[in-house]
């Protein structure tokens, strides 16, 4: 009897340990794949949004650009052609700043809010 109380086991059941693989499988699944299933085509209108906004701003900001060389202060005198520019440039600083104001974080899933 002395025996039966002093031992105890010191292996652990394999089909728990099998269980315990099987749930952390599980769940690295859940919280990896679940969700990033829609992250594809989340990123892939993002990506073509921001080349299409990027290339639109930068044909408007370079036609504002030559329209101000060709009307104003460009064609009046070389001395004041940098004018042109600053006008350019602010506008873009502006627009950067609108757009980076209006920025808004969604999230993949809807319970993550």
């Amino acid at each position: 009897m002395s025996d039966q109380t002093t031992r105890t086991t010191t292996h652990s059941d394999p089909a728990s340990v099998g269980e315990v693989i099987d749930y952390v499988k599980t769940y690295a699944k859940q919280e990896t794949v679940g969700p990033l299933k829609g992250a594809g085509k989340w990123v892939g209108f993002g990506a073509a949004g921001a080349l299409c906004l990027g290339l639109g701003l930068s044909i408007l900001l370079l036609g504002l650009l030559r329209l101000l060389q060709t009307e104003s202060f460009g064609a009046q005198s070389e001395r004041w052609t940098w004018l042109n520019y600053l006008v350019v440039a602010v506008v873009c600083a502006l627009a950067i700043g609108l757009t980076v104001w209006r920025i808004n974080k969604t999230f993949l899933n809807k319970e993550d809010k």
